[in-house]
Parts: C-alpha cells; sequence; structure tokens
C-alpha cells in the first residue's frame, strides 16, 4: 500500500466523551406518507417520567406555506461507545384525525412551539437519549447579562456529523434584553448565523453551577429557535440580512407538558 492509498480498513478509534447536549438535540425530518419533505432541529424534554421531542410549531404544520407532514423521523443513537449506530424512529403527527402534539397561545397570540409525547415502550431498548427538564429553565431573567454566551444546537440546512449523526452547535448572543417580550410576544432575539433546518432547536447556555438535578446535562435550556427575522422594507441588493433571530422562552414548555386533565382548555 503506498502512503497515499487511503486504508479500506481504519483502525477502530474509540470516540471522546461527547458533551450530553449533542445527545439531547436529534435530526428531525418531515415526511408526508413516504415522500420526504424538509429536514428541521428538535430536544428531548423530560418531565415527571414523561419524554417529549420539542420542535417548531411551523415544523409539524404551516398553512402559509402548505406545509401539512404527516409524520416526523428522529435520529436516535442506539450505543454510547459507538456513535454509528442509530435508528429511525417515526412519530405520527395525528391519530384517527386527531393532532398528536400540543402547541400554545399567549396573549400575543399563537407560540411557535410544539411538543410530542414519546411513548418509551415503543423506542429501541438501548436508546441513549439525554433530556432537559423542568429543572434546566432557565426562570431568572435577572440573572442573564446582555454578554451572556449562548449556542444554538441544532441541524442547518440539515448538516450534520452524517457519520456519528450529530447536530452541530453555532454561538449566539443575546439581542433584546432577556425577560422582556420582544414587541409585546413571547420570544427574545439572538444575534446567530442561522439557516432553515435549525427551526426548534435548543438555545442554550452553559451551566456553571448545576445542582444535581441537572449534572448530566450541564445547560440551562433558554429558549427555543423559531425563524430568523429581518425587514420587510429591506433592499435584497444593498442591504445585508439582520442576523438576528426569534427565540420563543422555554418556560412555555411547563404549559404543554401539563398532563391533559390538568391542562387549561383551548
Amino acid at each position: 500500500m503506498t502512503p497515499n492509498t487511503p486504508n479500506p480498513n481504519p483502525p477502530r478509534v474509540a470516540p471522546a466523551n461527547v458533551d450530553p447536549l449533542f445527545l439531547a438535540a436529534p435530526h428531525v425530518s418531515t415526511f408526508l406518507g413516504t415522500q420526504g419533505l424538509t429536514n428541521a432541529s428538535g430536544f428531548f424534554f423530560e418531565r415527571d417520567g414523561r419524554l417529549y421531542l420539542v420542535t417548531s410549531r411551523h415544523v409539524v404544520i404551516d398553512e402559509a406555506t402548505q406545509h401539512l407532514p404527516d409524520r416526523l423521523e428522529i435520529e436516535l443513537h442506539l450505543d454510547a461507545s459507538d456513535l454509528t449506530r442509530s435508528t429511525g424512529f417515526s412519530l405520527l403527527l395525528y391519530r384517527e384525525g386527531v393532532a398528536t402534539w400540543r402547541q400554545g397561545r399567549d396573549s400575543g397570540g399563537e407560540i411557535d412551539v410544539a411538543v410530542l409525547e414519546l411513548d418509551r415502550s415503543q423506542l429501541p431498548a438501548t436508546a441513549i437519549i439525554r433530556a432537559f427538564s423542568p429543572a434546566h429553565l432557565q426562570t431568572s431573567f435577572t440573572s442573564v447579562p446582555v454578554d451572556a454566551p449562548l449556542m444554538v444546537v441544532g441541524f442547518p440546512l440539515g448538516f450534520h456529523d452524517a457519520l456519528h449523526h450529530l447536530p452541530v452547535v453555532r454561538h449566539a448572543a443575546i439581542a433584546s434584553p432577556y425577560g422582556i417580550r420582544f414587541q409585546g410576544q413571547g420570544y427574545f432575539l439572538t444575534d446567530a448565523r442561522t439557516h432553515r433546518g435549525t427551526s426548534g432547536a435548543a438555545v442554550v447556555m452553559r451551566d456553571t453551577a448545576p445542582s444535581a438535578e441537572t449534572a448530566q446535562l450541564p445547560w440551562r435550556l433558554m429558549g427555543v429557535h423559531s425563524s430568523r427575522m429581518d425587514m420587510g422594507n429591506r433592499d435584497l441588493v444593498l442591504d445585508e440580512s439582520l442576523g438576528l433571530n426569534c427565540a420563543w422562552y422555554a418556560d412555555i414548555l411547563l404549559t404543554l407538558t401539563e398532563p391533559v386533565e390538568a391542562a387549561a382548555p383551548g
């Protein structure tokens, strides 16, 4: 074998320790029957023993663009020591004509966040899942400085490590006061380079003092990335895009994951 000839059987290298954040954010694909539609992002959230997939509401339905999938598929890791082993797992969006996801509203209108509960009994027995919980939610708005470094973990344009099935992270900055509803809506702004496919991604901040509940996933869950924000009158030739994004405050998950019998009507 010459030095320039690739080794057909490269040595197996044990994977380095992977931050659990990468295992909390599965790739999301949308389908109508067998037809693939779009790529998106999402993350796992656990509450009272129940496991949910969180993504953007417009990933599961977007009437304005006639995006009407009937199922999602997420990729699950099967072996913590061999991240190349994974499998697709389908989630039906309708059952007997009734939507299987939950979405929210507040005084500002509809919130672009959706949650789907996962049936643990149907998941592969060896599935490796890391999930956020209510303990990860950033509920103290005054403790988040304007220069706090954020991360957006997802799949821009569907791009990811296709061998190890891992997302990528992008640096972000807080672009509007955290804790204030931008223009009266339930989101804040981030300054980050994002693309289609990032919808539904977790917006997080490193937890420098994790509790016993958050130690296995030491990140604060700040928001759910939704979409880019731009000026309607921007000159597409002369003006660059703003580079700003909407991130819905993550505390909406407390409402969306309430037990059905305790949830408020509507």
